[in-house]
């Protein structure tokens, strides 16, 4: 896809996050839309997938390590084919299939369960090794939080897929500066993060993670990459795309009112 036609699906994204949350009433706004262009990015340009047959041997994986950001994997799969886009005002009603994080059981397009923060990169580790094992051609990216980077057990997996030289694996690190508590600075820092996966035998790239065109190159150079895994340090806004919500810890999790409804879908249809 042309940059130009993934922004006009980063735009419907979007509106399927903002109508998804408020339709629920709760949820996690803020990381969703900070996370959109990577995720539709993945979805429409990067990843071997099949909407008509989401379980393919050889399709690409991906694990939402900050499972939190369901509202925004939701809203792609939906807009990539795999459901209808109407479902997404389910999100989190009892009897809908797109609960709050995202389950493995319930949604087609989901790889793996996730919502306990850390966790997800193992799974994805533990798939590029299978991959490896199986000498298989696909490849699986994970996307987690800079918050989430302060759990131990994300570098666990890091060291081991550093030593295994995981060519086959992209961590992608939602570098917004914000978590539930405030700046990630204060709370606990977990910077230098790219020095970090280099420590752990990464190849690492920092790019703009709201700029498509970096995006789509940060692919491209991770796969050119041979012998080690690579980890994109994307460096986001949270809130993206709506005025009121950028930049601010306070919409990582709540919904908005009538009003703040209104004025959102009005500034995305306008970009």
């Amino acid at each position: 896809m042309t940059t130009d036609e993934l922004k006009k699906k980063a735009k419907e994204v979007r509106k399927g996050v903002v109508e998804a949350v408020y339709a629920a009433g709760c949820g996690h706004p803020g990381g969703s839309l900070g996370a959109t262009d990577i995720l539709t990015t993945l979805y429409f340009d990067e990843l071997n997938i099949d909407p008509a047959d989401p379980v393919k041997a050889d399709r690409d994986r991906f694990v939402l390590s900050k499972g939190h950001n369901a509202p925004a994997l939701y809203s792609v799969l939906a807009n990539r084919g795999y459901f209808p886009v109407d479902e997404l005002k389910t999100l989190r009603h009892y009897g809908s299939r797109l609960q709050g994080h995202p389950c493995i059981n319930e949604v087609p397009g989901i790889d793996m369960s996730t919502g306990s923060l850390g966790q997800g990169i193992s799974a994805a580790v533990g798939m590029a090794l299978a991959g490896k094992m199986d000498s298989a051609s696909y490849r699986v990216y994970t996307l987690l939080g800079d918050g989430e980077c302060q759990e131990g057990q994300v570098w666990e997996a890091s060291m081991f897929a550093g030593h295994r030289k995981l060519d086959n694996l992209v961590v992608i690190v939602d570098n917004n500066g914000l978590q539930i508590d405030g700046n990630i600075d204060d709370v606990c820092s977990p910077n230098p993060i790219d020095k970090k996966f280099e420590a752990f035998n990464f190849h690492v790239i920092n790019i703009d993670g709201n700029d498509i065109d970096q995006i789509k190159a940060a692919f491209a150079e991770a796969k050119q990459t041979k012998g080690c895994p690579t980890a994109i340090i994307a460096h986001t806004i949270k809130g993206k795309g709506v005025s009121f919500m950028e930049n601010k810890a306070e919409w990582h999790g709540k919904a908005p009112n009538e009003a703040e409804y209104k004025q959102a879908m009005e500034e995305l249809e306008a970009l």
